[in-house]
């Protein structure tokens, strides 16, 4: 098959978001790193150096790959990842953070394999849909068995926001490739009594959901974070303060770097700032769903929703959870947030996009 050109447009928007991104930590990340290494651009370089580069590079090689090949032994890779959701509990190996154990550590460099997971996730479930293509119907029994072997680290961690994006993404592939519509009812109900019981098992779930519909309740304990975000919204108006002029940076917003940086961004760029963020995930949607209309096989097509549905659920999760659309939920802002595992799996991702669309049907 004949190759094409890239899609242009979806590589300027990535590579524009990730620039956001390390401008954003460059700012949100200076008190923190002083404070903690007593450097201002600690977090900066560590991004730049450990997550940037590496997945720019990943991403360059990826768009230069036939996508097909991944279709060989990904039984293999996903094992690979699942044995890695177990190793972050192994002593030595697993590092904690704030009650969760998400992260390997080896030779003082860390990672987090739930993290990688969510690719391998989706490229197996697609190479699986499109082989057993002619026995369809009978697949929600294994799709749901599936989905539990993978939960069961991710709530032991615990890390259910990834999970939750995990199970959206694979659904609506699922969908996409033509599930009853009274599976997916089935699936939700199914959602819905795993939701409870992770309630009833770690209540501070509770606790986010009622600060989700009350946000003013307790607001120097659970509510805390979600009213410093506004407060950083409301400070920053239409035009923001101005770039490295945020204050809830300085030890008022948790998470800075991370979970929040999408307020800081409002409080130094105002409302311009993120509605420029919010098209510019807009426009990276779009150009995922047209490649995978247009890709030349299932596995592409499968391939291309599930990844432009990862990572624009993440999005959109993110940023409504932070204005207080969505409860908390720890769930990074791709491309943006400060995490080099997060950056480089997102930015592979589009590599494997930008290589469907490479081989794709004329665009």
């Amino acid at each position: 098959m004949n190759s094409n050109e890239i899609d242009k447009v979806l590589l300027g928007t990535v590579c524009l978001l990730s620039v956001i991104g390390l401008i954003a930590i460059s700012s949100a990340g200076v008190v923190m790193s002083y404070n903690k290494f007593g450097y201002n651009h600690y977090f900066l370089s560590h991004q730049f150096f450990y997550g940037f580069l590496p997945g720019i590079v990943a991403l360059f090689v990826l768009q230069k790959i036939d996508y097909r090949i991944f279709k060989k032994n990904m039984f293999f890779f996903l094992i690979v990842t699942v044995i890695l959701l177990f190793v972050v509990f192994v002593p030595g190996l697993g590092l904690g953070l704030k009650g969760a154990n998400r992260w390997i550590s080896i030779a003082g460099i860390s990672f987090q394999p739930s993290e990688f997971i969510k690719l391998t996730f989706i490229l197996y479930i697609a190479v699986w849909f499109e082989k057993n293509k002619k026995d369809f119907s009978n697949l929600f029994m294994p799709f749901v068995v599936l989905i539990a072997i993978i939960s069961i680290p991710l709530i032991m961690q615990p890390d259910v926001g990834t999970l939750s994006v995990i199970i959206l993404t694979v659904v609506i592939m699922y969908f996409a490739y033509g599930a009853k519509i009274e599976n997916i009812f089935l699936l939700g109900l199914g959602g819905l009594a795993g939701l409870y019981f992770l309630i009833k098992i770690a209540p501070y779930r509770m606790d986010r959901f009622m600060v989700f519909l009350h946000p003013e309740i307790d607001p120097q304990g659970i509510g805390y974070q979600i009213n410093q975000a506004l407060l950083a919204f409301g400070s920053g108006g239409f035009f923001g303060l101005g770039f490295g002029q945020s204050r809830q940076k300085f030890n008022y917003l948790p998470e800075p770097i991370g979970d929040s940086i999408f307020a800081i961004i409002g409080e130094e760029f105002g409302l311009l700032g993120i509605s420029i963020i919010v098209i510019l995930f807009l426009i990276f949607a779009l150009r995922g769903f047209k490649i995978a209309s247009s890709a030349s096989d299932d596995f592409g097509k499968l391939v291309a929703i599930g990844i432009t549905s990862l990572i624009t659920f993440q999005a959109i999760m993110n940023m409504a959870a932070i204005t207080s659309l969505l409860p908390l939920t720890g769930i990074p802002l791709p491309f943006i947030s400060y995490g080099g595992s997060n950056l480089i799996v997102s930015l592979a991702a589009v590599g494997l996009l930008l290589s469907i669309s490479r081989y794709s049907k004329a665009r």
